[in-house]
């Protein structure tokens, strides 16, 4: 049982990152607005090829995470709030990760360019730890009972 719930983690947690990765991030952000590529410190060229891997590596993400979600399927009943659980903290910290460790500490690209970015970062750190909070919380509040121990 303990493998199922695993499974369902990992399967809600890529489809998480994925989505963040492929859909908030690329389709909006780079895409639709052309505010920033995946990696802004070089060539226009470099700038693109590098959206086409980030696309790549989200999209490979998410797929992954729906056949491990089919398999968890297959296996038996999926516990669809452990699977949101999963969901949410994948988002989020997919979202974390970008907004300080890309943005911030490797500075590869920023949220926007030419203006004040403090309302930008705060509210892309913010959604993140929130979703995050959620995720945890959900996954807690989920959490299956533990078979009692022989002898306790």
């Amino acid at each position: 049982m303990a493998d199922q719930d695993r499974r369902t983690l990992l399967a809600g947690t890529l489809l998480g990152a994925g989505t963040a990765a492929s859909v908030v991030d690329l389709a909006v952000f780079h895409l639709l607005l052309h505010w920033h590529h995946f990696y802004d410190l070089s060539t226009t060229g470099v700038a693109l090829a590098s959206d086409g891997l980030f696309h790549a590596f989200g999209w490979f993400t998410t797929v992954g995470s729906l056949f491990l979600l089919a398999d968890v399927r297959r296996r038996g009943t999926v516990p669809w709030r452990r699977w949101t659980g999963g969901l949410l903290l994948g988002l989020g910290a997919f979202q974390l990760f970008d907004g300080v460790v890309l943005h911030k500490v490797l500075a590869i690209h920023q949220i926007r360019y030419g203006v004040d970015l403090l309302v930008y970062d705060a509210t892309w750190i913010g959604t993140a730890a929130l979703a995050l909070a959620a995720g945890l919380l959900l996954l807690r509040r989920s959490r299956p009972a533990r078979a009692e121990r022989p002898g306790r």
